[in-house]
Formats: C-alpha cells, structure tokens, sequence
C-alpha cells in the first residue's frame, strides 16, 4: 500500500494536496462545548467561516442550560477530552484557572498580540480573569450577556391605559427607572384584562434547581445595597450578605412574586420567561439579554410591541445588573490545542466579531459595541450597553457549585415557600457561605 500510494503522489500531486487537506481537516476537528440555546446555533454559522479558512473542522457539543453545569463541569473533572473548547460560565472561571482545566493564555495573546484592554472590561474581569482584578487570563470574552427587561411597548402605550395609571400613581406609563416603580407597573397589570385575555404584572426567576432564582434574586439586591463581602476584608460577609439594605432587596423580591406574577410561577427561569411573554401573559419579563434577538423577532410580541429597559435603581439610587455571559476557553486535556488556539486567534478578529454579533451573538469587542452605528444595530442594542455598564457578578470561586447551592435554597425557601423572614434566610446564607470558606481553608 505504501508503494501504491508513494505512485499516486508522485504522479497527482493536486489530487495530494486536495486530499491531504481533507484529511488533515478530519484529523483535527475541534470539538466546542456550549449551552444549547440560540447564541449557539450563530456560532455554528460564524464557525463555517474558521473551517473556510483554515480547513480545521467544528464539532459542537451543545447541552440544555438545566444540564450544562453538570455535564461540562463533570467533563473537566474527570479529565475528558471531548471539549477541545468551551465556552464555560463566567462563574467556573476560578476553579477551571485553579484546578488546571484551562489554558493560561497570556503568553499566547502576548505572542498574537491579543489585548485584553481591546474589550469591555466587565467582560474581561468576569470571564477572563482569576485571580479578578489581576492580568491573569484563562478565556477570551465570548458572549456578553446580563440581566435586564422587557416589556410590552404596545400595551404600554394603550392612552386608556396611560390616563388610567397616570391618575392612579400620578407619572407616566413608561419603562420603570426605579423598582418602586417596577412593582407599581406590575401591580397595575396584574389579572387586567387586556383584549379579551387576563394578563399579568412580571415574569421574575424563582427556579431551584440550577441558578436561576439567585440570578433573580441578586439582580434585585446589587441595587439595594448588597455586598458579598467587605471590601477591607475578603471573605468578611457579616453585616454585608445581611445588611439591613440587602434584607429590604430579598423582602423587595418576595413581594414582587407574591404580588405580581402569572400563575405556576415557583420554578421559572430563562425558557419560562420566554413563554409568559411570547404567551402575551405578562407586561413585564425579566431575563438575560441573549433572548432579546428571538423576541424581537416574534410575530405576536415583537417589532413595535416589544421595549427593553435596564435593571433599576434601587431605593438609594444604586444600579447594577447581574452579569450572564461567558468566554472562550482551550480546554487543557485537549490534544488539539494548537488548532484550538487558532480558532481563539481567529474568533477575536474584528471582522469576525461584526458577523458575530449581526448573526445574534453578543460581542464583548470594543470596537464592535463603540461604534457609532451599535446604538441604533438593533432595538435591543442601547439597553444592552446600558446594562453591561452595571454588571455585578456572583462568586466566581472555586467552590462557587456549593456557594450557588446554598442561595438557591435560602431564596427558594424564603420567596416562593413563604419560610421564615428574609432577615433568616440571608442571616443563614452567611453561615452556609461561611463554612464553605472555612472548608476551604480562606477562613
């Protein structure tokens, strides 16, 4: 065979150089390891553009949001090889960097001259860096994502409705700036008939099983004032997990849910947000930006009908978002990480994020969302830079799967089962939280 083939080569050499493309292509696949939700099939249509280039071939490997932490979690700990990439949650960003699941890529952004002060630094800090706040990178932003609203512009702008509220509450019907004003909307909303149909004030995370009411729920209480730990002393939380402004967000949360949501809404995150409003059952809905492009889109609830606004402000007038989104990292059990790095290289050009973010994904690039043109992209485009202006995230820590777990508990048990006060479920949020530190030797 070896004979034979060295004959076919000698006498073919365009057929080699065809095939020995091919193959090579075959022999490195990428395998990319992603949440399943639409961002992913865009990248699957950037990505035909990498393998144009290149001859490198994609595979993706994309799981369910209620799956993706176990799935990929379980992957990196076990060692595995399926994901060549991943684009990880910015949360795992510090027990991927401290138990070795990713390539440090400072010396290859240094060698391809990839700056990280070329992107939006709440991007870099929440889903490059670990240690936060030092030059120390294991991803490159990816999918900028956060929190924030939308809402129907039609029945918003209804001018029986409008006078209607404007007596009531003595302001306009308009996008709230403030939760007071949030929850004013949502009560005026709740079980009115609109066009024949009941509707309802909000849709708000209250899920259990994964993240999705701490997600809720945090993004209600950065603008109350709650801090994770005190500034002067890491791992501190007394008096700041629990502060009486944090305890006022949690009781904030609890009533908006009490008060104001559809019915069957005790386990609601980002798939159930989308259907109350696609649905046409709430006036209000709460959830991460990457659903903006498929509402907007929607026949029923999109175009003219639909408006985005930012999280709130809270009673003191602090603003901030809870950040989504993640970045892009090399997996360190990969055996193609020399394909893999350029597939990073190519996926932070300019031009490819332009395409990116025109296909419905979120670039992080600065010279994509500072454009003079961004603004006016999409409907949707001002509200997300707005947002990603105020972004606050959760720990990031190593152990951040038995921190989550603890959340998830207390504020389930507080806002949708009704147990005890907020002032006891963040006051044994601080011992949950305290221990896990302590087992970790940080307390």
């Amino acid at each position: 065979m070896k004979s034979t083939l060295k004959l076919a080569l000698g006498l073919a050499s365009a057929i080699f150089a065809s095939t020995a493309v091919s193959n090579v292509a075959h022999a490195e696949d990428l395998t990319l390891c992603w949440a399943a939700w639409d961002p992913a099939n865009a990248l699957v249509e950037l990505s035909k553009d990498f393998t144009k280039e290149t001859g490198i071939g994609m595979k993706f490997e994309f799981v369910p949001w209620t799956n993706y932490a176990d799935r990929f979690l379980n992957e990196l700990n076990s060692h595995g090889k399926l994901c060549d990439l991943i684009i990880g949650d910015s949360q795992w960003i510090g027990g991927a960097a401290e138990n070795g699941h990713y390539v440090k890529l400072n010396d290859f952004f240094d060698k391809e001259k990839i700056s990280m002060d070329d992107f939006v630094p709440a991007t870099v800090v929440g889903y490059s860096e670990w240690p936060k706040n030092t030059p120390n990178y294991w991803a490159l932003p990816a999918m900028g994502d956060v929190v924030g609203w939308t809402y129907r512009k039609d029945w918003f702008s209804r001018p029986e409705l409008q006078k209607e509220f404007k007596e009531k509450y003595g302001w306009d019907l308009a996008p709230p700036t403030t939760f007071d004003q949030l929850k004013q909307i949502a009560e005026f909303f709740q079980k009115r008939q609109i066009d024949g149909k009941t509707v309802y004030g909000a849709s708000i995370y209250t899920e259990r099983g994964s993240e999705g009411i701490t997600m809720g729920a945090m993004d209600v209480l950065y603008s109350y004032g709650f801090q994770y730990e005190n500034p002067k002393k890491p791992y501190e939380m007394e008096g700041f997990v629990n502060s009486e402004k944090s305890v006022k967000g949690l009781e904030f949360y609890k009533a908006l849910y009490d008060c104001c949501t559809p019915p069957g809404a005790s386990n609601s995150y980002m798939g159930e947000g989308v259907d109350a409003f696609k649905s046409g059952q709430v006036a209000m809905h709460m959830n991460f930006a990457f659903t903006w492009p498929g509402l907007q889109k929607d026949e029923n609830v999109g175009g003219d009908k639909i408006g985005y606004f930012v999280n709130p402000k809270g009673p003191d007038g602090d603003q901030f978002a809870q950040l989504g989104g993640q970045g892009i990292s090399v997996v360190s059990y990969s055996d193609k990480q020399e394909s893999a790095l350029k597939y990073i290289k190519w996926f932070a050009n300019k031009d490819v994020q332009a395409k990116w973010w025109s296909l419905g994904g979120y670039s992080c690039l600065n010279s994509v969302v500072k454009d003079p043109k961004f603004p006016s992209s999409q409907p949707y485009a001002q509200a997300f830079l707005d947002s990603m202006a105020i972004v606050k995230d959760f720990w990031a820590e190593p152990s951040y799967a038995p921190l989550l777990q603890a959340s998830q508990k207390r504020f389930h048990d507080y806002v949708v089962a009704g147990q005890g006060s907020a002032k006891d479920a963040l006051d044994g949020l601080v011992k949950d939280w305290t221990q896990v530190f302590q087992d970790d030797g940080k307390m």
